[in-house]
């Protein structure tokens, strides 16, 4: 052994490592912002945090990160422990925790997340990332990484609905009449853990993670909107996570292709002519009409749809008179209908009003039928890239470990995340939260909806495993 080697082992053994004639205790290097102390995210990199505008930066990359002495060129297990280990510190979770906590305490509702949004923009700036604000009026599109490409992109919706909580808990709403009963102040939290962590390792990075705070996912297609101001630009895949009582808390679940139906809602006006209900052929009868419509509507699937290609018309509403010895001048019903294919869902829109139309004209009445499109109300299905798919189930297999991935069939729920699957390869999973424990069993849009918290920092070291692993190998 040269009398150079004992020195190196000497190094190698205490942590030390050389860096530009330098020596570094790993994990002791401060960022040039950071001048009392150190975050508990502190990596050894010397990086300036701030980075240039994805827009503006190109393919231009910070000159230390070839001074970096550790890292994932090729993903392996060791970078998985790590994301995890960073999750999991007693510190994140606390903070992670907190967060989650702030924003369920103050829940606001559709394109009116601006707390939420300033919350969320004070822990960015904290962090030093740099974001665009506002698009679709109150969402956030910030970005970690080199500036360049390739661009993958993580999402969360931040907006709550209008249910009064009755969970009795230290940190219940403090809103009346609006509740996070859906769990996106738990996606909201989990991506900002996912942000804290990437920006730990940004040195790591192979190109630029985009990160998505949306507005709107339950009454407004907020994803349209943000699609519209720029959220995809130069994005090749998306992500996102949603909460699910399904499964055991942390289990990851989802499915390639068809995963969530597209969703359409309608409400039809039927027109008679009033008269007395003892004299019916001095009328136009509505109430027959919109009665023979109802059945006929019955029909589309049970007699039109192919039986494996499932669908739904559901009619929820029908009000007509409220007397009861006059037949009404009109009627109006209402519903709503579901498919897994772009094609099947406009199949279904075409039918549905043809046939409310017809069976009026049958009973001499007329029809007009509004499907909302001005409102935006239609919802395409929510579709799988395969190979989005495999990625998210290899990093959540190879993180978590095999049983903690499973297959899951369709749903006929809906998601705005749809219209980002319309413009690029994505895939959306669940991750669990059920636990009967601590009683988090009841599924969303139920007042008594809650969560195991325990899920945050697990869905936040998913996130950024799935971005960090995309960008590894699709530089």
């Amino acid at each position: 052994m040269t009398p150079l080697k004992p020195f190196l082992a000497l190094l190698i053994t205490t942590g030390v490592f050389l860096n530009n004639n330098l020596l570094l205790p790993v994990g002791s290097v401060t960022s040039p912002h950071d001048k009392d102390h150190l975050s508990f995210f502190d990596t050894v990199t010397n990086s300036i945090n701030s980075k240039p505008s994805p827009e503006l930066a190109g393919n231009n990359r910070s000159s230390t990160r070839s001074r970096v002495t550790l890292g994932c060129e090729v993903w392996e297990a060791a970078c998985s422990e790590e994301v995890l280990r960073l999750a999991e510190t007693p510190e994140n979770v606390e903070w992670i925790k907190g967060l989650r906590r702030k924003i369920h305490e103050n829940p606001e509702l559709a394109f009116e997340e601006f707390e939420t949004s300033k919350l969320v923009r004070a822990e960015l700036d904290g962090m030093e990332i740099e974001y665009r604000y506002p698009l679709a009026k109150t969402g956030i599109r910030a970005w970690v990484g080199t500036g360049g490409p390739p661009f993958v992109a993580i999402r969360a919706d931040m907006d709550a609905l209008p249910i009064q909580e009755a969970v009795e808990w230290e940190h219940k709403s403090k809103v009346a009449g609006k509740m996070h009963a859906c769990g996106h102040d738990a996606h909201v939290a989990m991506l900002v853990g996912a942000a804290k962590i990437l920006k730990a390792r940004e040195h790591l990075l192979k190109g630029t993670v985009i990160l998505i705070f949306q507005p709107a996912e339950e009454a407004g297609n907020g994803a349209k909107r943000m699609i519209g101001d720029g959220a995809l630009e130069n994005v090749e895949a998306i992500f996102a996570v949603h909460v699910s009582h399904e499964h055991p808390t942390a289990i990851i679940g989802s499915r390639p292709g068809p995963l969530l139906a597209g969703c359409g809602f309608f409400r039809a006006v039927i027109s008679g002519k009033q008269g007395r209900a003892e004299n019916p052929h001095h009328s136009v009868d509505p109430i027959l009409a919109a009665s023979a419509a109802v059945i006929s509507l019955q029909g589309i699937v049970s007699r039109e749809a192919n039986p494996l290609d499932s669908q739904v018309v559901s009619v929820t509403s029908f009000n007509g008179g409220d007397n009861l010895d006059i037949i009404p001048d009109a009627v109006v019903i209402g519903g709503t209908f579901r498919a897994f294919s772009n094609s099947s869902f406009y199949q279904l829109l075409r039918r549905i009003e043809e046939v409310i139309v017809e069976q009026a004209s049958v009973f001499r009445c007329s029809a007009t039928v509004d499907f909302f499109e001005k409102e935006s109300t239609i919802y395409p299905p929510t579709v799988n890239d395969d190979a989005m798919y495999e990625h998210v189930k290899k990093v959540a297999t190879e993180l978590l470990g095999r049983p903690s991935f499973r297959g899951v069939p369709p749903m006929m729920g809906a998601e705005d995340f749809s219209f980002y699957t319309q413009v690029v390869p994505a895939a959306f999973f669940y991750i669990g939260v059920r636990n009967e424990t601590l009683g988090s069993t009841v599924t969303g849009h139920s007042p008594y909806f809650m969560i195991d918290e325990d899920v945050l920092p697990v869905g936040a070291a998913v996130h950024a495993a799935i971005a960090e692993r995309y960008l590894i190998e699709n530089s």
